[in-house]
């Protein structure tokens, strides 16, 4: 599968959900990368995650409604 910088993704395990930031070789082992950037909550704040995976590992994901929100208890 092809991905794209902006497309949103997650891994085909499950996890939040990423937008590409780059889509490219990896420079020192080779083979194709995928560069991700998402949010994740540590404590009250967000704090912003980046992580390269293997294309196979990733698939597309359908984006969120307009208005969607996430409820945190604590």
């Amino acid at each position: 599968m092809e991905f794209k910088v902006g497309d949103l993704v997650r891994l085909k395990s499950g996890g939040p959900l990423m937008t590409v930031e780059e889509v490219g070789e990896r420079a020192m082992i080779g083979g194709e990368a995928v560069w991700c950037v998402w949010f994740e909550m540590v404590g009250k704040n967000q704090v912003v995650k980046r992580e390269t995976f293997s294309p196979c590992v990733l698939e597309i994901s359908s984006k969120p409604g307009v208005g969607t929100m996430r409820v945190t208890r604590g």
